[in-house]
């Protein structure tokens, strides 16, 4: 176990944090625990699903075991039928590392959503907040026309951010045009400033695999272990009103949102399994692109490094700015 110097930061510095970044199914829950055992860490998920009580399974949300020995924090903190946006989460986040910094920790930011890490590290724009009716008539629309209609109508208006949304991407799709549709202005033209993210020394490392291939065989296993974990009852369990399948946020959660299709009958169960996959390995694939474009001076480790945990420990230690382990 770790144990800090008991010597304050040097008056003036920034504290620091570590952001574990990677697409999904690449290790990060594993490595994040590794690093827990080696160094003074508490923590912080950077996921838009695992804010969700009871979105367990297909979530990948580490088990109750752990949860009860490793500190986690920004995990079961939202109803499914709550919205939750990248200011929630930025203002959260800050909240959170504040305190673990004031008991002398390092937070550690762990997850996929990397519009939440580029919040935290790069600021946020001012954005006009969720509204319901807005978004409820856009899911009528989707409803009727499909989102791959509305992915065509965001293309004539806004084509900047069209091409970086996948014309599946249901939650993207609408908040773009929820933006457009409160606003008068599409969301590109409100990212023309830059803001500022939180004052801190972030440390940045990420999973990469060696092949997309692998890491596409890795998502199929890891959906077809969820779904004899019990997924499916899972969502049937979560999603028990034709309301909550309909317009929860969280129903639009790759997975689950398959699921539901089955249970309304849509799908049958094959095809439903088959799109949730296709879903994950397309979700993965724009995890992918970004990392390659925004992952400027981090640290990438791939599948090789992930089998020695214990080398990529040495690197973060070795690279904390203030050497207190």
């Amino acid at each position: 176990m770790f144990q800090l110097k008991k010597s304050p930061l040097p008056e003036g510095l920034p504290p620091e944090a570590i952001c574990l970044k990677g697409p999904t199914a690449s290790g990060k829950t594993a490595l994040s625990l590794k690093l827990f055992e080696r160094l003074p860490v508490e923590i912080v998920s950077v996921d838009s699903a695992q804010i969700y009580r009871g979105l367990d399974i297909g979530t990948a949300k580490p088990d109750t075991d752990i949860l009860g020995q490793v500190p986690h924090h920004l995990i079961d903190i939202r109803e499914v039928q709550e919205t939750y946006s990248a200011a929630n989460f930025f203002q959260d986040a800050a909240k959170v590392m504040s305190e673990i910094h004031q008991r002398g920790h390092i937070p550690l930011l762990v997850g996929g959503t990397f519009l939440y890490f580029r919040a935290i590290e790069q600021g946020l724009h001012q954005l006009p907040e969720a509204d319901p009716t807005v978004r409820a008539r856009i899911d009528q629309r989707a409803k009727k026309e499909g989102w791959s209609s509305l992915h065509r109508e965001l293309s004539r208006v806004d084509p900047e951010t069209a091409k970086r949304i996948d014309e599946n991407d249901a939650q993207r799709i609408q908040r773009a045009l929820e933006v457009l549709y409160l606003t008068g202005k599409t969301l590109s033209s409100h990212f023309f400033k830059s803001p500022e993210g939180l004052k801190m020394h972030f440390l940045d490392l990420t999973l990469l695999p060696d092949s997309r291939d692998e890491l596409y065989n890795r998502i199929n296993r890891r959906f077809d272990e969820m779904m004899t974990q019990g997924l499916l009852e899972e969502t049937q369990r979560i999603f028990n009103t034709k309301e909550l399948a309909r317009n929860s946020p969280a129903a639009k959660i790759v997975g689950y949102r398959q699921l539901i299709r089955f249970l309304e009958g849509d799908y049958d169960l094959a095809t439903a399994i088959d799109r949730a996959k296709a879903a994950s390995r397309q979700y993965a694939k724009r995890q992918l692109t970004w990392l390659r474009h925004q992952s400027a001076g981090a640290q990438c480790f791939f599948d090789q490094d992930r089998l020695q945990p214990a080398k990529i420990v040495e690197w973060v230690k070795k690279n904390l700015r203030y050497n207190r382990v």
